[in-house]
């Protein structure tokens, strides 16, 4: 580990959580899980019926503010589960208090704010970590190690789905939902794991070209969008979203084509391993129906993994998977591709040099 961070050796590592909204209960969940290593001793939300219920659930101490919890807490890292719109200047605001920083995804909706919220933690000298909890989904995982033993050859195509639900109500449930500066589209929010992926699994991508359209509900973002993406692989592949899928939540998926290798993990998100085959076939190719799992939630299990990560990282036993540089990857890819959809053209990466 770094040396410019000290590790906590003594006791369990202190979190405190800043919006107890809809995401805050996987947290909860996670932070509970990894009891033995760490503990939640703040939380923190503007509205007193969801902090109330935050306080009551997990026992740590309410506060109206995240000033007037940074004043008061012992914590060493401060979640944020807030719009996403608020993530840039609560992650300054709590690495300028000395506070390492875990952040939802997205984690900024504008690009100019993800490098500000780098900078900052780095001038601070605390950590960022952005949580990207699908990496460590078991199906995911299976793909990304056959990624990196060259099981595919070279990598031809590759396509992504995710054909979801957000009826009006969800957009209608908060103010801040549908939103440019808070929010973002359904690339920027709901997709934004998906679109991780594409950098994640298959590497740097050259190009996007992007359509997007705001179908049928009433919010200012996006509800539908595609695009056609070329790596500087060569490989190319498509990208199709919608949050306008009749009745329910119908597929989240990725299917990778190469030389060597056909996949394709389904479901409703990753979480089913629907074409494996290889060239090169291994004894482990009969156990992969095993990581297969049912989830009646897009977000999957990973969180708990995702904690173990970041508490092992403040610790000093390991770094961090997804730091803050590493969340610029896929949010630079999400630029580029609201920017192609703006401007009708082909937008090149780097978004800068």
């Amino acid at each position: 580990m770094n040396s410019a961070y000290s590790p906590i050796l003594d006791r369990k590592v202190r979190f405190a959580l800043v919006g107890c909204g809809r995401i805050a209960a996987n947290h909860f969940a996670a932070i509970e899980k990894h009891s033995d290593r760490c503990e939640l001793v703040d939380v923190c939300d503007t509205a007193q019926a969801h902090l109330d219920a935050a306080a009551a659930k997990t026992g740590a101490t309410p506060h109206p503010s995240l000033a007037a919890m940074l004043a008061a807490t012992s914590a060493d890292c401060v979640i944020l589960t807030t719009p996403s719109g608020l993530h840039p200047g609560q992650t300054v605001q709590v690495a300028q208090a000395g506070i390492h920083v875990m952040t939802e995804k997205p984690m900024a909706t504008r690009w100019k704010d993800g490098l500000a919220m780098v900078d900052a933690c780095d001038r601070a000298g605390v950590r960022l970590f952005v949580v990207k909890q699908n990496r460590r989904n078991a199906t995911l995982q299976l793909v990304k190690k056959a990624v990196e033993q060259g099981r595919f050859g070279r990598i031809y195509s590759v396509s992504v789905n995710v054909f979801w639900t957000r009826p009006q109500a969800y957009y209608d449930s908060a103010k801040w939902r549908g939103t440019w500066e808070f929010d973002g589209g359904a690339f920027m929010n709901q997709a934004s794991h998906y679109i991780d992926l594409l950098d994640w699994l298959i590497g740097p991508v050259d190009s996007v070209m992007a359509y997007t359209g705001t179908l049928a509900r009433n919010i200012e973002v996006e509800d539908t969008g595609v695009a056609a993406l070329r790596w500087r692989s060569g490989a190319m592949g498509t990208l199709n979203v919608t949050m306008l899928t009749y009745p329910q939540n119908f597929e989240g998926s990725i299917t990778i084509l190469g030389e060597k290798g056909t996949v394709r993990i389904g479901g409703v998100a990753v979480n089913e391993i629907q074409a494996w085959s290889f060239a090169d076939e291994r004894p482990e190719d009969a156990t992969i129906k095993a990581a297969n799992y049912e989830t009646t939630s897009v977000y999957g299990f990973g969180h708990p993994l995702y904690y173990d990560n970041v508490i092992k990282s403040l610790r000093g036993e390991a770094e961090p998977e997804t730091d803050g540089r590493e969340g610029l990857r896929s949010l630079e890819l999400l630029i580029a591709l609201y920017l192609s959809a703006r401007d009708g053209v082909r937008v090149p990466l780097p978004l800068e040099y």
